[in-house]
């Protein structure tokens, strides 16, 4: 696959491969005409192929003399969107590929309407292009020994999508960025390791991105009792990962929030039954928050101010471990008690949102995080599991969602579940002893750590952040998810 993809600004004499799009009813748009007569009707000839359906994705390659064209399916015109965009746009670079082509031209002149403005539709075209080219062969032998780097360069027949394309490939960059530091194993992508990629990230940004790391003392100066007791078991120790991004005139501040636990055994709670496997993913959360920071630094400009906190310890064994039993008083007053060593996220997460919301008083908090399984039970990885306790915030990000195609859906946090949290020796527990509503228990104990008057929405993405198999356009493993979720939610802010 390509690991240097560009959107050239002029249209390429002589592509290696022009792309025509068709609908399912196999008839070539009236920009592909022209380019049919010069193949001496070979295009319309091929669509009538019997093997050609023009679904969704599927591509099929026809050579005139030195000039090879891709058809690539569309499905039904009614049905196109962004999602089916991305599809598509990540079966496009993947025949690319196959066909070994380092240039191609995109025939997009009138292919979208006004119910899917073009502008939109080509952003998600490219993002499904970048998300596609993403691979993880970082620790393979093979792959340092190739050396050379496979590089794209694409053009559109209409100039004025130019600039949407290359939006939608630099979002598509700061996915694939996240994903890279998602899939980063353990002995590596220690908590040291994530708070030098911040710093790095703040460095490359030439000044538009600060960062600082809390660590060791300042931990205990600044009660960050959450992250001192999840990380003192490990030999990586605990931090708290600041990134600033402050526009000129900016008046409003969100504050994002990432869960940031490198690996989790469970704890003294050990997981059991091969439960351990995967658990790199469990800093998914974080590396979304910083997925977004990264399309700051390259892709969007937001006009308000944005904080983003990656709590960030590993979850270990030892005789320094804290224990079921244990009761921590964080900085808001609240003590919790805890009741499984292996429900930490939310312990280190409620350092950072009480340590926010007393710090940077933001105008509204966004927080991801793979918190739970029975998120996981409840939607699969349709979609992630969004609570919320401001109706504009929900509305900003349900928006932003459907452009993304990071979907959400909508579960309470009425005061029924906290009440559930309430403990018996201290003021709640951080795994109430039933597992009735366990995803909602997850958002209600978090809920305790925000400035009541403070919009605030709590995602789980424990179904979304990583897939088993391939499904277009990610291949199995990290997705990247929250990325382009939290990019349109900052973008569109007013």
């Amino acid at each position: 696959m390509y690991q240097s993809i560009e959107i050239a600004s002029r249209s390429i004499s002589k592509p290696a491969a022009i792309v025509c799009f068709f609908f399912d009813d196999k008839a070539l748009r009236p920009a592909d005409k022209a380019l049919d007569k010069a193949s001496k009707g070979a295009l319309a000839a091929a669509l009538k192929r019997a093997e050609v359906n023009g679904t969704a994705g599927e591509s099929h390659h026809v050579d005139v003399g030195k000039m090879r064209y891709l058809l690539v399916g569309l499905g039904e015109a009614k049905k196109l969107d962004g999602r089916v965009l991305r599809q598509v746009g990540a079966a496009t670079v993947r025949a690319l590929d196959r066909i070994g082509a380092v240039t191609a031209g995109l025939q997009l002149t009138g292919l979208f309407s006004e119910a899917l403005p073009p502008e939109r539709a080509a952003q998600a075209l490219a993002e499904g292009i970048g998300l596609a080219s993403f691979d993880f062969h970082d620790f393979k032998a093979t792959t340092k020994k190739e050396g050379k780097v496979k590089s794209l360069r694409i053009a559109a027949d209409d100039s004025s999508l130019t600039a949407a394309l290359r939006k939608g490939l630099a979002l598509a960059d700061s996915t694939n960025y996240a994903r890279r530091l998602a899939a980063t194993p353990p002995n590596v992508a220690t908590t040291t390791y994530v708070a030098a990629q911040a710093q790095k990230l703040a460095r490359a940004s030439k000044g538009r991105i600060k960062c600082r790391v809390i660590k060791g003392a300042a931990l205990e100066r600044e009660k960050l009792v959450g992250l001192i007791n999840v990380g003192k078991a490990s030999e990586n120790p605990p931090c708290l990962i600041e990134l600033t991004y402050t526009p000129r005139g900016s008046r409003k501040t969100v504050l994002l929030v990432g869960k940031t636990i490198c690996y989790d055994t469970g704890g003294l709670s050990l997981k059991i039954n091969n439960g351990m496997k995967g658990m790199k993913y469990d800093k998914n959360g974080g590396m979304a928050v910083l997925g977004a920071m990264h399309a700051i630094a390259h892709a969007i400009k937001p006009s308000c101010k944005v904080v983003a906190l990656l709590p960030a310890a590993e979850n270990s064994i030892s005789d320094e471990a804290y224990r079921p039993d244990d009761i921590i008083t964080y900085l808001n007053g609240v003590s919790v008690e805890v009741t499984n060593t292996d429900a930490e996220g939310r312990l280190v997460l409620a350092d950072a949102l009480a340590w926010g919301c007393r710090k940077i008083k933001p105008d509204a908090i966004i927080d991801l995080a793979t918190l739970t399984g029975g998120v996981v039970v409840a939607l699969g990885s349709a979609c992630a599991g969004l609570f919320c306790n401001d109706d504009t915030l929900r509305g900003r990000i349900e928006c932003a969602a459907e452009a993304a195609g990071d979907r959400v859906w909508r579960l309470p946090l009425w005061e029924d579940y906290r009440e559930m949290m309430k403990s018996k020796h201290a003021d709640i527990w951080n795994s109430a002893p039933v597992r009735h509503a366990h995803p909602i228990q997850g958002a209600a104990f978090l809920s305790y750590f925000v400035d009541e008057k403070t919009p605030w929405a709590h995602i789980d993405i424990a179904g979304t952040s990583n897939i088993d198999s391939d499904q277009s356009p990610f291949v199995a493993g990290p997705t990247g998810f929250g990325v382009r979720l939290l990019a349109s939610v900052l973008e569109n802010w007013e």
